[in-house]
């Protein structure tokens, strides 16, 4: 059982410290407290994913990013009580406290209610030969390569199916018979799985347009089948549907330290000189939310990847967001990641 007293946190805490924390607690928030766990702030996967899109250094304080005014619940209202007030404010989780402002407890609405099914569909991308991970997938295809004692699509799948996803589709090209046989309709996970067949690879986004468009009735998550991660898929959801974007592509933070000097310069004159410096950006990390009307516009055999077609929406004045993950990820192109997914399958 996750307790509630492992996610209390010093407000001058590294936010990345308190990022792992915020993973390891397993409640997706950590309380910022002060002498006898006086509430401070709260900090959630939004807080850090904004502060990751200004770049904020990760050895800021916590209290930097932190929301200073978090929605709080008595400790002596009812479970019906804080419920209701959760659902109004569209609450994940509330602080409960005492009459001095201190910390008591946590509600979390997955606590207070029966555990719901998500309608939405997935699109777990199956087709790819794997030619970097040779040997290995020579007579195997790469999602069905063992981390732990499990395939990489059989750990995809039960993370989804744990956050409440039922409605799956594969698509397959590379040793399809092996894919189907291994999960077959998916009842053995509680769930429904449709394949889809790629006789020629169509890319990512070409995919789109196989699958029954007539079954693509709300946002579609659609994700590589050789990624390990935690990410937060409901909140992926609710992030695309606050934002109002034909598509959101989630991102990752990339730091790459030049190992020189980078001199600045104005024509001949030099006006600034660092020495060996990071450099950061953002990364295509492999995941999307897809809506309906996106699906629908990708032609059966058109061979497109996913960048190139959110880049055509992208000019046609249609809103593409960008999902910052600061959770657990890792993409499994190379010999060296298939190595390290050996050793990190716990933190999954």
């Amino acid at each position: 059982m996750k307790k509630w007293q492992n996610i209390l946190i010093q407000p001058e805490l590294p936010l990345e410290d308190a990022i792992s924390v915020l993973d390891k607690g397993g409640l997706r928030i950590a309380l910022i407290v002060a002498e006898n766990q006086r509430l401070m702030g709260t900090l959630t996967d939004g807080d850090i994913r904004r502060a990751l899109l200004k770049h904020v250094r990760l050895d800021a304080p916590v209290k930097e990013v932190m929301c200073a005014n978090p929605h709080v619940a008595d400790i002596g209202w009812s479970k019906d009580k804080i419920l209701s007030v959760m659902e109004d404010l569209e609450l994940l989780q509330i602080p409960l406290l005492d009459t001095e402002g201190c910390v008591v407890g946590l509600e979390t609405l997955h606590g207070l209610m029966e555990r719901r099914t998500v309608e939405n569909p997935v699109f777990l991308m199956a087709g790819g030969f794997g030619t970097r991970l040779q040997p290995l997938t020579n007579e195997c295809p790469k999602p069905l390569l063992k981390v732990g004692d499990k395939p990489i699509l059989e750990l995809i799948l039960e993370s989804l199916a744990k956050a409440g996803f039922y409605r799956f589709f594969i698509s397959t090209h590379y040793l399809p018979e092996m894919i189907r046989e291994h999960f077959g309709d998916g009842s053995q996970w509680g769930v429904n799985i449709e394949y889809v067949h790629e006789e020629e690879p169509l890319g990512t986004g070409g995919a789109l347009g196989l699958l029954p468009k007539d079954q693509i009735d709300s946002p579609l998550i659609m994700m590589n089948g050789d990624l390990l991660t935690t990410v937060n898929y409901r909140g992926l959801l609710d992030f695309h549907l606050e934002h109002n974007s034909v598509a959101t592509m989630c991102v990752r933070e990339y730091e790459h330290r030049v190992p020189y000097g980078v001199v600045q310069t104005d024509g001949t004159y030099i006006h600034s000189m660092e020495e060996k410096p990071v450099q950061k950006c953002f990364i295509n990390a492999g995941i999307y939310v897809v809506s309906p009307e996106l699906v629908s516009e990708v032609v059966a055999g058109e061979r497109i990847d996913m960048p190139s077609l959110l880049e055509k929406q992208i000019d046609q004045d249609k809103k593409v967001s960008m999902f910052p993950v600061h959770e657990y990820w890792l993409d499994i192109g190379k010999m060296d990641d298939f190595k390290k997914a050996q050793k990190e399958v716990d933190l999954l």
